[in-house]
């Protein structure tokens, strides 16, 4: 059976039907829909006002990429300058191969690229160390979350140093999907309450971060990307397959089996969800380490960092961070880690200890022994 013809330009075949609506296009018409809508997102909610210079979230995945080709081609529209930023995060084997790509595409493009380091921003610490050290903790699916909070702090530290005003992301609507119901799972209202939103707007300190792509389909990201012929890095990283976020995924595949609309339903539940009064998460505060934003006395980036140097990297996940954000920093640390990624455990500094002659909780050790919550702290991620 022929392909139809396509049922906006009515002269050439149709390439595809559009998941989420079953429209048959060709590969051009679907590429200036696809364009048409992002344009859409921006404008219709404000998220890059003429004259911005933006800051592209570069990771040479397929999101990433689609993401700086689509602002690039609405760059007259839109009247901005873009710059991209890639994030080395020192993942050996992975992260090379995929900034060559950040690299090659830049170079295609001709726009701006500045590749910042975990290694130069946190004191020595890359993801590969930050691995080592959970791995004896017998946690390691926690590495998404130091990854991805030291990932932000990199990305905005990054988008200062370019002199940008905006900061743009490649989430699509799966991603949001996914970061929802992960939400939902673990309970988490203050994320939830905040999490529909397109973007946020700069409060404090922190620049403004957009997601254009929030409305776009994985589906349709990968079928722009083919049409358009970008090329792309397309490994999973290597510490992936540990995080909660597998589990997410896998289970929001097989609602959108089942119910098609799965994915934009619970990104626009996000949008309008309300909170109880009692519910609602405090407005945001600074951090007394490093000035950003923070819900506690911390920012996550210092609480992680904070657990790194004392060489109890769970303490800063979930229930530990109470402890961590009760103890005096670690002698001249401040936000930045230590040159030392692998400094060993010390005694047990814990508030929770007994006058300082048992270990804290069940007090079945000596002073100066390890802190039991390193072994029995549970990390949320």
């Amino acid at each position: 059976m022929p392909a139809p013809t396509c049922s906006s330009c009515h002269a050439a075949r149709a390439a595809l039907r559009r998941p989420r609506s079953g429209q048959a296009l060709c590969g051009s018409c679907f590429c200036a829909a696809f364009e048409a809508e992002v344009l859409h997102t921006v404008l219709a909610g404000r998220l890059l006002p003429p004259g911005a210079v933006v800051a592209v979230g570069a990771s040479g995945g397929k999101d990433s990429t689609v993401l700086a080709h689509v602002l690039r081609e609405l760059t007259p529209r839109l009247g901005i300058t873009l710059h991209l930023v890639a994030v080395d995060e020192g993942i050996g084997g992975y992260r090379d191969a995929a900034l060559e790509a950040v690299s090659s595409q830049a170079a295609r493009w001709e726009l701006p690229l500045t590749i910042v380091a975990y290694a130069d921003l946190f004191g020595g610490w890359t993801m590969d160390a930050v691995a080592r050290s959970t791995a004896g903790s017998g946690r390691s699916r926690s590495c998404c979350t130091f990854c991805g909070v030291l990932r932000r702090r990199a990305l905005e530290e990054g988008a200062r140093l370019v002199g940008a005003t905006h900061i743009v992301t490649g989430h699509n609507a799966d991603d949001m999907a996914e970061t929802v119901l992960m939400n939902f799972l673990r309970g988490d209202t203050g994320r939830l309450a905040r999490g529909g939103v397109l973007g946020s707007g700069g409060e404090g300190c922190a620049l403004p971060r957009c997601r254009p792509l929030q409305f776009a389909s994985q589906k349709e990201v990968v079928l722009y990307a083919h049409f358009r012929r970008l090329r792309y890095f397309s490994e999973e990283c290597v510490y992936a397959p540990e995080a909660f976020r597998g589990h997410a995924r896998d289970l929001l595949k097989q609602l959108e089996a089942a119910r098609p609309s799965t994915v934009l339903d619970l990104v626009h539940s996000a949008e309008r969800l309300a909170l109880a009064p009692a519910a609602r998460p405090p407005p945001p505060g600074t951090c007394s380490r490093c000035g950003a934003l923070a819900s506690h006395t911390l920012c996550q980036a210092c609480a992680l960092l904070d657990g790194l140097n004392r060489g109890l990297p769970r303490l800063a996940i979930g229930k530990g961070r109470r402890v961590l954000q009760a103890q005096p920093p670690l002698p001249g640390n401040r936000s930045q880690a230590t040159s030392d990624p692998v400094a060993p455990r010390g005694p047990c500094t814990c508030e929770q200890s007994r006058d300082g002659a048992t270990l804290c909780r069940d007090g079945g050790g000596q002073a100066g022994a390890p802190c039991a919550l390193q072994s029995d702290l549970s990390a949320t991620e």
